[in-house]
């Protein structure tokens, strides 16, 4: 029996391919837990995973880990072997249901890695496959392009049939939705990330795709769905200004969606600043951009605290 140990350096959620890795040696009788610095050189082998370029990666050692993950090695993936096992969720403790229907997309958006990493898209597993803990009825997806599958109405008459809560967690491409697919995406019972508000989250990328935003907004609420049941990543920094990224912001705001801004360069200045503004909601909501950038935003908070308590 060997000692395994798994590190996961920077998953936001239950990282899918260290679950793999972690049912596979448990079926070959190793012990596996979660990677103690402390007993590094306690290990047989350890495994770690690095999703994002920007997080700390001080701790992996290339001599005595096998290190994955896009924000390590792009082009590294699972054996075979692995990658067709069903995910350890107790190394999580995790008690849903996280997995692809398909992999690859379609777009070919010049920030994003996956048409370079998985191709184009294909099917890959259906919503039965990967509904393991059926005592849950809550199942995350993870397709880069959920719509792009070529089999996407199978999945959609899976989910319905089994009535589950599902979350399109890496979001879905308003830009060039079809009205069956609007209807489709309706029809289902979606919800956030932490399975506690009906809502979907699409993206609005490029200050360029506005006419086709409105267009599919327009679409899915007249398919059914309510602005306040919408969620938009916007990315900023990224051929984009200042003024571009609060236009869009602001937009979504008036129709009702709810905005959620990724910064291309994490450490700019500017770009941590405006994302604290928007992603800290009780301060999005009552404090204008231009005073929170000039450092007004102390004292307006602050008036509003006395105001609350006089």
């Amino acid at each position: 029996m060997k000692k395994i140990a798994i590190y996961d350096v920077d998953s936001k959620i239950p990282n899918l391919a260290l679950m793999k890795i972690s049912a596979y040696h448990k079926q070959q009788g190793d012990d596996v837990e979660m990677y103690v610095p402390l007993f590094k050189d306690s290990y047989d082998k350890i495994f770690a995973s690095k999703i994002f370029n920007f997080s700390d990666g001080t701790l992996l050692d290339e001599e005595k880990m096998i290190i994955g993950g896009t924000g390590h090695n792009m082009m590294k993936t699972l054996p075979q072997e692995i990658e067709d096992l069903q995910p350890d969720y107790s190394l999580y403790n995790c008690p849903h249901n996280i997995g692809f229907t398909m992999r690859g997309c379609r777009l070919k958006c010049s920030f994003c890695v996956v048409p370079q990493k998985e191709g184009k898209p294909k099917p890959y597993n259906t919503i039965d496959e990967i509904w393991q803990q059926r005592d849950s009825n809550f199942i995350m997806l993870l397709d880069n392009d959920f719509f792009g599958n070529p089999e996407w109405k199978k999945r959609i008459e899976e989910i319905n049939k089994y009535n589950l809560q599902v979350n399109f967690n890496q979001g879905l491409n308003i830009r060039n939705i079809k009205e069956d697919q609007a209807l489709a995406l309706a029809s289902v019972n979606f919800t956030n990330t932490r399975a506690t508000k009906k809502q979907v989250t699409f993206a609005w990328d490029d200050p360029r795709h506005e006419k086709l935003i409105h267009k599919g907004i327009k679409r899915v609420t007249d398919c059914g769905l309510k602005p306040s049941q919408m969620a938009f990543y916007v990315l900023i920094g990224y051929h984009s200004t200042e003024a571009e990224d609060l236009y869009r912001v602001e937009t979504l705001r008036n129709y009702g969606c709810d905005p959620y801004v990724m910064p291309y360069d994490k450490f700019d200045d500017y770009q941590k600043k405006f994302t604290r503004w928007v992603n800290h909601k009780a301060i999005f909501k009552s404090v204008a951009w231009k005073d929170y950038k000039s450092g007004e935003r102390k004292k307006i908070i602050n008036e509003n605290q006395k105001m609350l308590f006089a």
